[in-house]
């Protein structure tokens, strides 16, 4: 337990099903452990269950604010797990894209992995950015004007992208370590 992120607040995502549940719960527990607060937003309060990359139920967790109700400003940093039904799900929320967006214009930390990038596409704020995210949103990714590269970890000026659970060790550094760094004021966000 460090006090790296003490009197920060994360925000992390979880879709009414299909999140990853270690994409989950091991950024959550890093930034936890670092010092931070944590609140789970969703499309809306209450029970959502995470699954395993096989899509097998995993745990069971409450979302505590919809982002309807979340302001970005409440948040020093916000997590996008993945898990390929979560992030499609996710994608299609018109609350959750707006917030994704909204919360990339305010130049704070927006980590996400897997298929998570799924929501950035949607939001409008891959175009320029170099990131990475699970392979097969790769085409994705370039068609919305990203540069994806097959790396374990990218940090494009507070954009944290992770490929996959088996990054999540190197990807948790980076949320608490971008975190912790804050607001970064060269991004670009005039377009967006």
């Amino acid at each position: 337990m460090s006090d790296q992120l003490d009197g920060k607040t994360v925000g992390i995502v979880l879709a009414p099903r299909g999140s990853e549940e270690a994409e989950f719960t091991e950024p959550r527990d890093a930034v936890t452990d670092a010092g931070a607060s944590v609140e789970v937003i969703g499309v809306e309060t209450g029970e959502v269950e995470t699954v395993n990359n096989d899509l097998d139920p995993a745990g069971s967790y409450e979302i505590e604010k919809t982002f309807a109700d979340a302001s970005v400003e409440e948040y020093d940093g916000l997590v996008v797990p993945g898990g390929t039904v979560g992030a499609d799900t996710l994608r299609a929320d018109d609350d959750a894209v707006e917030f994704v967006h909204d919360f990339f214009a305010t130049e704070k930390p927006l980590c996400v992995i897997c298929h998570g990038p799924w929501t950035l596409v949607e939001a409008d704020v891959v175009d320029g950015r170099q990131l990475t995210s699970y392979h097969s949103l790769e085409t994705d990714i370039r068609n919305a004007g990203g540069d994806w590269v097959d790396e374990e970890v990218v940090v494009d000026e507070g954009l944290v992208t992770s490929r996959n659970p088996d990054d999540l060790d190197t990807f948790c550094d980076k949320v608490v370590e971008e975190i912790e760094e804050g607001e970064h004021e060269d991004r670009e966000t005039d377009d967006v």
